[in-house]
């Protein structure tokens, strides 16, 4: 009888959303002091229980919401033979759901992290994201892998789809505040919304992605040289992009807008859009919580405050 627990955290997209699934970069910044954990417990009853926001139960009856976990649950088990095993385990994660912050990428990342502890088998990184990405492609079809790779990594990363990802440095004053619009996001929506664009009217869509790409690499650029006013600019522009990829929505839009008259030097929607949460650029803490405060007046429902000035950690599983 023993027990383990796996550990992640929450994601934001910087910059390259949606376009980073057609081989374009993007920049994510990990969230570390928003996590998920998963804690395992050995026990003597036949039987393997799960607990978690969404269900109580026996993991068998894992509901179809829940079939990615479980999914992944089974791949690992019976690749390592252990199909047989029993434990009670229990999900709690910080991440609020459908908010484009990784949720479902941070719990496959967690649960990978406590089963491969408990049982004492050996993970690579590689692996890990692998693995982790099982859950994302049952969830959202055809993910970057960026999600999971940013809740599994200490350090800022640039990623381009296929290619290995990249920390990258940031000289950057201010921070980002990070705003939930109170919409559950639709990532797996938006994803087949633009690849229906991308089918029905392949130039121009083909022109925004490209965009999207230039933009990214200003803001890579931008991010070295402490060039806060024009990354600013940047994510500005990025999310006309986005709007124009029809990822965007009225109520994003109107907070976004308004942001900007709250000091924000630059603010887009973050992650799939179509809802979830976007980010605003501030010049530092105490300009970012001012505007937290009149942005939660016009709707926004919970916000979070990063340091762009990011120190480089090891990587740990």
């Amino acid at each position: 009888m023993h027990s383990a627990c796996g550990k992640s955290h929450a994601k934001i997209i910087l910059i390259g959303e949606h376009s980073v699934v057609y081989g374009k970069p993007a920049i994510a910044l990990p969230l570390s002091e928003v996590t998920t954990r998963v804690h395992i417990n050995g026990t003597l009853d036949p039987v393997q229980m799960i607990h978690s926001r969404y269900f109580e139960g026996p993991i068998g009856q894992m509901p179809r919401t829940m079939y990615g976990i479980h999914h992944l649950l089974s791949l690992i088990l019976n690749k390592h033979n252990a199909l047989d095993s029993y434990f009670d385990l229990t999900i709690k994660s910080d991440l609020p759901a459908e908010r484009g912050m990784g949720s479902s990428a941070a719990t496959a990342v967690a649960l990978t992290r406590a089963l491969y502890h408990y049982f004492g088998w050996e993970l690579s990184h590689s692996k890990l994201l692998q693995l982790a990405n099982v859950s994302e492609i049952d969830m959202h079809g055809n993910p970057s892998g960026l999600d999971a790779a940013t809740a599994a990594s200490a350090n800022p990363i640039w990623m381009i789809k296929d290619y290995a990802l990249t920390p990258i440095p940031i000289k950057m004053d201010g921070c980002l505040l990070i705003c939930d619009s109170g919409i559950k996001g639709r990532t797996g929506e938006a994803v087949s919304s633009v690849r229906t664009l991308f089918n029905e009217n392949p130039n121009l869509t083909s022109r925004i992605l490209d965009r999207l790409s230039e933009l990214t690499f200003d803001a890579k650029n931008e991010l070295a040289k402490n060039k806060i006013i024009k990354l600013g600019k940047t994510l500005d522009q990025a999310q006309t992009q986005l709007e124009k990829l029809g990822v965007s929505n009225d109520k994003l839009n109107r907070l976004i807008t308004a942001s900007r008259t709250l000091g924000s030097l630059g603010s887009k929607l973050t992650g799939g859009g179509r809802g979830g949460c976007f980010i605003c650029l501030m010049r530092d803490q105490k300009a970012a919580e001012k505007a937290a405060v009149h942005l939660k007046k016009l709707g926004v429902t919970q916000t979070w405050t990063q340091p762009l000035a990011l120190r480089a950690k090891e990587e740990v599983n």
